[in-house]
């Protein structure tokens, strides 16, 4: 099975937690999946900020992390902001 490449941006924590890491492809079928592949490329640190990060799926808020994900799409991972 043919897992899809998608492009994975990372915004503020999300970005510390992945080196300084902006953007890379990855091959992932789920949201679920993507967590457990990007955890064992960056460490169980970019793993804590994904349990409590938002995700969007081209631009839409993805809740189901167990939904098959398109090809070609481009994951936002936002962790929880601070502030007002």
């Amino acid at each position: 099975m043919t897992l899809p490449t998608l492009t994975v941006r990372y915004f503020a924590g999300a970005r510390a937690a992945a080196n300084g890491t902006r953007s890379e492809p990855v091959e992932a079928a789920t949201l679920d999946d993507l967590k457990q592949r990007l955890t064992d490329r960056h460490g169980e640190r970019l793993g804590v900020v994904l349990k409590a990060a938002s995700f969007l799926v081209d631009g839409l808020t993805c809740h189901d992390q167990a939904a098959p994900l398109p090809a070609d799409a481009t994951v936002d991972i936002l962790p929880p902001f601070a502030g007002g």
